[in-house]
């Protein structure tokens, strides 16, 4: 297990996390506060009532939690490999619209078409086989349904080098930016949408309707 996820599964980080890290770094990362990326994820993944959605690598589930407030009478599933995470989350963020299972993102415990929405923001890079994990959430996606993550890019030139040698020393991944929006289209995704704010890339689609 290399530094990144050793640090993940560390019960003190899992309590630190939402508090004080990742609002912290993701500001520094991409000059965005977390309360605008929480809405924005809303409008992207065009949450409604009665939406079922899955949030993977869920953390401390404060992404799970927000999501949850936004689909009525739906529910959101959050989903994370750290034990320590996950109890954070159901002290933190549970609720009746909420809840956590501990799986792994390679092999979604859950059938094809299953959530009306799925997303993963800022985790892509701490997975092990990342694009594994990216078609697994295109595979529980229902017909019609929006899917959205939020991970790691190289930049050009020596910014880029260095942030991979940089990433690649603590066991983060660094993606190149074609290689999300052309992975959603080879799986037959729609409407395929990427903006990129600092060391961050976003991008989203929407699974084609059933025939």
């Amino acid at each position: 297990m290399n530094l990144a996820r050793r640090t993940m599964n560390n019960p003190v980080f899992a309590l630190l996390y939402e508090r004080a890290w990742r609002p912290t770094s993701f500001l520094l990362a991409t000059g965005r506060t977390m309360h605008a990326d929480r809405r924005d994820a809303v409008l992207t993944l065009g949450l409604g009532a009665g939406d079922r959605v899955l949030d993977i690598a869920c953390g401390p589930g404060n992404f799970t939690h927000y999501l949850s407030e936004h689909i009525g009478d739906g529910y959101a599933v959050g989903i994370d490999f750290s034990v320590p995470m996950l109890r954070q989350a159901v002290a933190d963020n549970s609720g009746p619209r909420a809840g956590y299972v501990r799986g792994d993102a390679r092999r979604l415990p859950f059938p094809d078409n299953s959530f009306d929405a799925v997303c993963c923001f800022g985790a892509l890079y701490l997975i092990p086989d990342p694009l594994t994990a990216t078609a697994e959430m295109i595979r529980v996606l229902a017909p019609g349904g929006r899917i959205a993550i939020s991970t790691s890019h190289r930049p050009q030139g020596w910014v880029g080098q260095v942030s991979s040698a940089v990433g690649g020393a603590g066991g983060l991944r660094v993606f190149d930016l074609d290689t999300f929006p052309k992975l959603f289209a080879e799986y037959g995704l729609v409407d395929i949408e990427q903006e990129v704010h600092g060391l961050l890339q976003y991008v989203s689609a929407r699974a084609a309707e059933a025939a």
